[in-house]
């Protein structure tokens, strides 16, 4: 297990974060997604009426976390569950409302670094990508027996591959794939030489969709968003920080349903479905500043998105 200074990482967007909830009213802020901590110590920094009931399906990363907001006593606690599973993260902590929730959606920058883990195509390691041990299938399964089309599914659903039938055609006929540097070689034999030379490592967009079909992130995603808002007293902001295309789409949409109540109706014509709104949108797709950008190239995708129950 890792420890506190090996998942030292630098929280995106942490002063806009602190920002979006300052003023919520006094409780419980869920940290959907803790990592390393980052942004709850932030938060409870900021503002000591709050205090965090932090959520991760990495045990490590409720260590560190622990360790690191150990100084916080009272105001933190932690439960080792998916970040869907917010009633029963709530229930672990007896707390009954939210006064706000957070889920920062990209992927720690220790899991990255842990070459155990088989995160990253940097560097050799067994093909596994699970955020939580306890999960029985892992990239070893999805890229061992899963069928070509099933590939091709992935790839294009969860990273946009535009080259995704080559890379599943070349997959399936160089099986067994055990490492990962042997996965990113693949990956990067069957995409054509002027693309490879563009965009970044030709394998991140493979890694990146399977990393997500494994931990079924973009399934629990809306599921985890209407349960944090349906738990969150009046005035109580949700934020969440997207990483890619996929993630954002749904934030967007769970938002934008919230925001209208789902409501049908023509848009220049009054309500007559009875749709009752339960957020408004308080920011937008903002982007990390340039300077951030700079310092930290892994939030350089970053979108941010608050929605305050109304």
């Amino acid at each position: 297990m890792s420890n506190g200074i090996e998942f030292a990482h630098v929280p995106v967007m942490v002063d806009e974060i602190v920002a979006a909830f300052a003023g919520i009213p006094a409780g419980v802020v869920l940290d959907g997604t803790l990592g390393g901590g980052g942004h709850s110590e932030a938060l409870l920094d900021a503002d000591e009426r709050i205090s965090i009931l932090g959520v991760d399906r990495d045990a490590a990363a409720l260590s560190a976390a622990s360790q690191r907001l150990s100084r916080f006593a009272g105001r933190f606690r932690a439960s080792h569950r998916r970040f869907d599973d917010v009633d029963g993260a709530m229930a672990d902590a007896s707390v009954t409302e939210l006064s706000g929730a957070l889920f920062d959606l990209g992927v720690s920058s220790h899991q990255f670094d842990a070459v155990e883990r088989g995160f990253s195509y940097r560097a050799s390691a067994p093909l596994d990508m699970r955020m939580d041990a306890r999960d029985q299938v892992s990239a070893h399964e999805l890229v061992n027996e899963s069928d070509e089309s099933e590939l091709v599914r992935i790839l294009q659903e969860y990273a946009d591959e535009r080259f995704a039938v080559r890379i599943a055609r070349a997959i399936v006929a160089a099986r067994p794939v055990e490492d990962t540097v042997r996965l990113a070689d693949i990956v990067a034999a069957a995409i054509p030489a002027p693309a490879r030379r563009r965009g970044g490592h030709p394998a991140k967009r493979t890694f990146q969709a399977l990393r997500i079909a494994v931990n079924a992130e973009l399934d629990v995603l809306p599921v985890a968003l209407d349960r944090a808002i349906g738990r969150t007293v009046k005035g109580g902001r949700i934020a969440v920080l997207s990483y890619h295309s996929g993630e954002d789409r749904i934030v967007k949409e769970r938002f934008r349903f919230h925001s209208t109540g789902g409501c049908q109706c023509p848009r220049h014509l009054p309500c007559g479905c009875g749709a009752e709104r339960t957020v408004k949108l308080v920011r937008v797709a903002s982007k990390p500043s340039a300077v951030e950008m700079e310092r930290n190239p892994r939030s350089t995708s970053a979108r941010l998105r608050v929605a305050e129950v109304i």
